[in-house]
């Protein structure tokens, strides 16, 4: 899903079958985004790089590197960035058409998916 930052609305969904990861998903779906735009991402993106130049990604910490004094003021940065995506996300959660198993017809989904979006939208 990918959320615009200056008014927090849904601008694109992609879904699968099942479960898949979100980085897999985004390789699957091929969105072509302009290399313009700054990506924010989390710790499942490390990659992304070689899709999309202009990306962000918070800096991982180790067992043999601990994160340093920059490390953490820069990650803390991306995650206030990141906070609206996670809010939007946690609104979709409430309909718990994403948080549950889906037991319906899954011709249905997609169509579902994208009217609780555009509700979540119309509430911001």
């Amino acid at each position: 899903m990918v959320v615009s930052k200056v008014d927090g609305q849904i601008i694109c969904t992609f879904f699968a079958n099942g479960r898949c990861h979100d980085f897999r998903l985004f390789k699957v779906s091929k969105l072509k985004i302009d290399s313009k735009i700054k990506v924010v991402v989390d710790t499942g993106y490390i990659g992304i790089t070689e899709f999309h130049v202009n990306s962000v990604i918070p800096v991982k910490s180790s067992k043999k590197r601990l994160l340093t004094k920059e490390d953490k003021v820069f990650n803390h940065m991306v995650s206030s960035v990141r906070v609206l995506n996670e809010h939007v996300i946690g609104l979709i959660k409430r309909f718990k058409i994403v948080s549950d198993r889906y037991r319906n017809c899954r011709k249905r989904f997609g169509l579902r998916f994208n009217l609780i979006c555009g509700i979540c939208n119309y509430e911001n």
